[in-house]
């Protein structure tokens, strides 16, 4: 009886460990692929100075999926959290800090009235974003089912928005094509409240808070759950401890292997062919990187249909966000913030018209004069990070788009400049303390981790990027319409974030039908 190939993953971030290992488990030999000489994609840890060690792109982990971390049972392979309860500090450069803590207070000079109208917000959002993870937990339905077997899961996307109730339901109908300006008008007073809101509302996306759908944006967010949580030794630990699970299962993890082409035979995808020239056969091929470049870069056009390759082409994935790594020769102060919040998750958005009017340039392929920033000081917390006395600072800086009028290699050193001058106004003597400084444009994350665009979610969290119709018609259900050909990344539902949700759907994808026999 003839051996059946092994299944083939291509990417070897966290949906990609997932998905191999739920294959693995279920009896499928793996070969999991990974271009770079260490695990993680977007969730690594790399040292950006001699003893400087920083998570690479995501810097927080919110939302890990409870089910895959029961499964794998991450902390038996080392994972650890250096604190899983960050709060969120909005600084201001000359009042004290706004405290949101995780008990849902919140703290500082806040209007009385504000915090009546803050927990009624909190209500309202736990109610739609409750709605929301519901359908996080389930594949995509179809909208032309075949069979109760695919009556029942849209039936339960359906009765998940039904029993909110009429009132909820109908709000939720309003309010989730709305922008989180104007939503947040409704509820508050308090711009700084109105401003660190809104920057969870665009984090990572090409939108301001006066943009429609940005109400949809929080509300994924939120439906995440958990509490953000900063792993002991960068974000790299989480990917570490996924490729111990991953190697347990007996996945055959290969480093540095690049895919340069998805081999196809009569319709059907058979394998990849390496950069080395090595080609292996595989019986289903499932892609964790974008959908841009697996089916425009190592499928190919030719393989697709003409409308098929016009919707993917035209999957809003444009990245606006850079990354910045500072190495300190001491901890600094920040206005208005207390020893006991400095290590905790510190925003620079004053108001949400500051956030608006750092977005305003995007819409002409410009960058920030003023930037927002979310900011982490990790080795208050994780002294693994830096040498005893000294610390890092990283920080998320929006708004930087990709594709920046004249490119990156002219405006780098501009946009640094911007970046600290503005970081320097909230925490004064800032500069003095810097002993390295690390860029990390949108060209130079593209060319790190490999994503189209360097957007982090592999496309825009919007209404008509969402649910069966992500990444696009033809391909929301993790298979492809190009037999044997599978897609685990941010890209397909439900979305971007370190959720690993979308590697473990993935998975069932596979396993229940598709693949070569």
């Amino acid at each position: 009886m003839t051996e059946r190939a092994p299944i083939i993953v291509i990417g070897a971030g966290h949906n990609g460990l997932v998905c191999a290992t739920y294959l693995a488990r279920a009896g499928r030999k793996v070969i999991l692929l990974e271009a770079n000489a260490a695990v993680g994609g977007a969730s690594s840890t790399h040292e950006f100075h001699p003893g400087f060690r920083v998570s690479t792109i995501a810097h927080l982990l919110h939302g890990f999926d409870p089910i895959v971390a029961r499964d794998l049972d991450l902390h038996r392979h080392g994972l650890r959290m250096a604190q899983d309860d960050l709060r969120t500090v909005a600084l201001h450069p000359t009042e004290k800090a706004l405290v949101f803590a995780t008990n849902g207070n919140v703290t500082g000079p806040a209007p009385e009235i504000d915090q009546a109208a803050w927990r009624r917000f909190l209500a309202a959002r736990e109610r739609y974003s409750t709605a929301l993870g519901r359908w996080h937990s389930q594949a995509p339905p179809r909208l032309l089912a075949n069979g109760w077997r695919e009556v029942l899961p849209l039936a339960k996307l359906a009765w998940s928005v039904r029993r909110l109730g009429r009132r909820d339901m109908r709000e939720l109908l309003r309010v989730a094509t709305m922008s989180v300006d104007d939503w947040l008008n409704e509820y508050f007073s308090s711009p700084r409240i109105k401003g660190a809101l809104a920057l969870d509302a665009v984090l990572g996306t090409r939108a301001g808070p006066r943009s429609g759908g940005t109400v949809f944006a929080t509300l994924h967010r939120a439906a995440a759950g958990g509490r953000m949580a900063l792993p002991q030794g960068g974000m790299g630990s989480l990917a570490n401890a996924l490729a111990a699970t991953a190697r347990v299962a007996g996945v055959e993890l290969r480093l540095n292997s690049r895919v340069a082409a998805l081999e196809v035979s009569a319709g059907r995808v058979t394998g990849v062919r390496l950069t080395t020239g090595e080609t292996l056969i595989g019986s289903a091929i499932v892609s964790a990187l974008d959908p841009r470049q697996t089916f425009l870069s190592l499928l190919g056009v030719k393989h697709l249909e003409a409308e098929f390759s016009r919707r993917v082409q035209h999957v809003r994935a444009i990245g606006t966000a850079a990354r910045l790594h500072l190495a300190l020769s001491s901890a600094p102060d920040f206005q208005g913030v207390s020893a006991a919040d400095l290590g905790q998750r510190l925003v620079i958005a004053p108001d949400s018209d500051y956030v608006e009017r750092a977005f305003n340039p995007v819409k002409y392929r410009e960058h920030s004069l003023q930037p927002v920033m979310e900011i982490l000081l990790p080795s208050l917390l994780d002294q693994s990070l830096a040498p005893a006395g000294q610390h890092v600072l990283s920080a998320t800086v929006q708004y930087a788009p990709h594709d920046l009028n004249g490119g990156w290699a002219q405006a780098r050193e501009r946009f640094l400049e911007l970046c600290l001058a503005t970081l320097e106004e909230y925490a004064p003597g800032l500069r003095a303390r810097i002993l390295h400084a690390e860029l990390l444009t949108p060209a130079d994350i593209e060319r790190r981790i490999g994503t189209t665009g360097a957007h982090w979610h592999h496309g825009e969290l919007a209404l008509d990027q969402y649910l069966m119709l992500r990444p696009v018609p033809g391909a929301a259900q993790y298979a492809t319409p190009v037999a044997g050909l599978y897609l685990c990344s941010a890209g397909t539902h439900p979305g971007g974030g370190v959720l690993g949700i979308a590697g473990r759907h993935a998975s069932a994808a596979v396993l229940a039908g598709g693949d070569a026999p």
